[in-house]
């Protein structure tokens, strides 16, 4: 293991969160936007607190979504006749593709706390069909280490394959610990990575960066390499992080609103096409029925 790139913190920073009353009670954001060379391919993370109608039918084209529930209860409705309801430790992941117009509601009167992650398609495979896939907790393979857990949604991480069909291929990684526990989490080395802690307190990477609650970090990593990498995780409590990586595209990015595309004539052309129905009908429960 001596011979593996070591991972160290790139940049760090504390997410900053904005109240906003109802339905969509408050917002920060883990990914911070108009940092998507940095981040590549992931271009946003947002932390929302929200009720009933903060985000009914709306649109999307040309990247994908992962939604990660940490607390409450998240109801799923698409109009291609899809409806679910995501608990905490759910996933839901969602290839816009070309199109996909759906909502994402609590169900009665709870407060939905999520996290969800836009994640680039590359140019090749922003006109791919609409694919929903629920994640549920209980369905992710969990890997004990020496005082904890590593909870593996999508990639090969730990020796277990995650059950997320990413179109882009990434890994993601709930990682918790006891006080004083140690983990070397593996990662391929030329995967861009981030990492957000959920709870506790962390020394993170060869520079052993301590990180709290709400802390969010990049990792170094080494894009022209072929082999793995090794990411030094402490806990200085009990704590909880998720640790996501990626390979970079390293292409043009335009976005605007819930578009996604590589010029503006794309996203001009994407908003022509919601308006003039290509979509589809709305994300709205009486249409579940049709199955479009």
């Amino acid at each position: 293991m001596s011979s593996l790139f070591k991972r160290d913190i790139k940049d760090h920073w504390y997410v900053k969160y904005n109240n906003n009353g109802n339905p969509h009670v408050q917002q920060g954001f883990v990914l911070p936007p108009n940092r998507f060379e940095e981040f590549d391919p992931f271009l946003i993370m947002a932390e929302d607190w929200y009720k009933h109608g903060a985000f009914p039918d709306h649109p999307h084209r040309g990247f994908q979504t992962i939604t990660y529930v940490i607390d409450g209860r998240l109801e799923h409705i698409d109009n291609h006749g899809g409806n679910s309801i995501l608990e905490a430790g759910d996933v839901q992941y969602m290839n816009a593709g070309s199109g996909a117009r759906h909502a994402e509601e609590p169900v009665d009167d709870d407060i939905a706390h999520t996290l969800q992650l836009w994640l680039n398609l590359p140019s090749s495979l922003k006109n791919t069909k609409t694919t929903y896939q629920n994640v549920y907790v209980e369905d992710a393979p969990v890997v004990q280490v020496e005082g904890g857990k590593v909870k593996v949604y999508s990639g090969e991480v730990a020796g277990v394959k995650g059950p997320m069909n990413s179109l882009v291929p990434i890994t993601m990684a709930e990682i918790s610990l006891e006080k004083g526990a140690t983990c070397d989490h593996i990662l391929p080395e030329n995967q861009n990575a981030f990492v957000y802690v959920l709870s506790g307190e962390l020394e993170l990477g060869e520079s052993k960066t301590t990180l709290k609650k709400t802390g969010a970090a990049t990792l170094t990593f080494n894009e022209n390499g072929a082999n793995d990498s090794e990411f030094k995780i402490q806990a200085n409590s009990r704590s909880k992080i998720l640790v996501l990586s990626g390979v970079p595209l390293r292409e043009e990015i335009v976005a605007y609103g819930p578009f996604v595309m590589n010029s503006m004539e794309e996203v001009q052309q994407a908003y022509r096409d919601f308006h003039s129905g290509k979509f589809g009908p709305p994300a709205e429960k009486e249409n579940l029925s049709n199955g479009e």
